[in-house]
């Protein structure tokens, strides 16, 4: 088929293109297909970018985009030209219009994954810069391995010191926290083995009891207090010295057991020995604690993620000069694959205004050593290098 690139029209995709989606989709792959369900969210949906490629009123390739709210990142969900079109540059200019409207949109990376065999898409990323980071076995439906790929699409300088991270996901709503310091404590210790019983476990430890609705949540020195048992250093950074995350229930009983617990926790800290500091925690003091060898576990409000300001605890896995880069044990999301919830780039601007939660815009954060001399050794290190 001879393809005019003058009368090659890139559009935003349309409810009327549907059949034509559905027609492409089988005609481009053997599995890891799109039902027509899936495209008619997709249509409709929110947080991405949905562009297609016509030719004579005829759709003949597409190219959807995902973006991942409160984050920086966007990812490649899928692309599909055409048999009868393919190697003419449709796909290029699909993802060159992408990349754009990505960073138009504020992104600061594009993701993708690409099946180890197909050497023509894996042609086309590298040409265009994407740089392989990922390798996962078993991947697709068909058991075929993938590629990631990752592009910064907004250029700057500086070194990125991520590390290998291990990721688990939570398996209740209410275990952020355990799962969080299970994937600190795998990164510090390979042999440290986790399992949905030791987060139970960790969390009966650490909850303060109630929350604002359903089962409580973790205490940032319960979390401290429960790695401590487990041969791990803390240090807990708090902003305030009242007792946390008591203006959201209403009922003063559970007011007064959530005091209760949180006054038990703080005894114990003392009684233990896990630094405790009444200050915010900044930046600069995560990036410091982290090039220590820590692992820092901090607290968000969850209202840029999904509008519902709920307190959650994430994973901090890396940083460059314009975003920290964190493990998100949340993967609810049915759109979002794990691969998705690691290495998730947030902007500093932004990770100032969600690592603030509540009215008394509380900012926590328990930071995991290998064990407690190196937690003494960090926090003085880190403390000397506060003006």
């Amino acid at each position: 088929m001879t393809i005019e690139q003058a009368d090659l029209i890139l559009r935003p995709a349309q409810l009327g293109d549907l059949d034509a989606l559905v027609r492409l989709e089988n005609q481009s792959f053997e599995s890891d297909r799109m039902s027509r369900r899936s495209f008619r969210h997709w249509l409709t949906a929110q947080h991405r970018l949905f562009l297609v490629a016509v030719y004579q009123q005829r759709v003949i390739a597409y190219c959807l985009v995902l973006y991942y709210p409160g984050t920086r990142l966007a990812r490649l969900y899928s692309l599909a030209v055409d048999p009868c079109c393919r190697g003419r540059g449709i796909a290029r200019r699909l993802l060159h219009a992408a990349e754009n409207a990505v960073r138009d949109s504020g992104r600061l990376y594009l993701r993708l994954e690409v099946a180890v065999d197909n050497q023509a898409a894996i042609q086309l990323y590298e040409g265009l810069g994407y740089q392989r980071f990922g390798f996962y076995r078993d991947y697709y439906e068909d058991h075929q391995d993938a590629l990631r790929y990752q592009k910064c699409i907004h250029r700057y300088r500086g070194d990125s010191p991520q590390r290998a991270v291990p990721w688990i996901r939570q398996t209740t709503p209410f275990t952020c926290g355990p799962a969080a310091l299970m994937m600190a404590m795998q990164a510090l210790d390979p042999n440290y083995v986790p399992s949905q019983e030791e987060e139970l476990s960790l969390w009966r430890e650490a909850t303060t009891i109630f929350m604002t609705s359903g089962h409580g949540g973790c205490h940032p020195l319960g979390l401290a207090l429960a790695a401590l048992r487990r041969q791990f250093g803390a240090a807990v950074w708090i902003n305030q010295d009242a007792p946390l995350f008591v203006d959201g229930v209403r009922s003063e009983d559970k007011k007064r057991i959530i005091d209760l617990v949180h006054r038990g926790f703080v005894r114990q800290a003392e009684q233990h020995g896990i630094p405790l500091h009444y200050a915010n925690i900044t930046q600069q003091m995560l990036t410091d604690l982290f090039n220590t060898g820590a692992m820092p576990i901090v607290l968000i409000s969850t209202y840029r993620l999904d509008q519902k300001k709920a307190p959650h605890w994430l994973l901090m896995s890396g940083f460059d000069q314009d975003c920290l880069y964190v493990h998100d044990p949340d993967s609810d999301d049915a759109s979002r694959h794990a691969l998705d919830c690691q290495y998730l780039p947030i902007a500093r601007d932004d990770f100032d205004k969600m690592s603030c939660f509540g009215k008394t815009r509380l900012r926590t954060a328990v930071i995991i050593w290998p064990n407690p001399a190196a937690a003494q050794r960090g926090c003085s290190d880190v403390a000397m290098t506060i003006p």
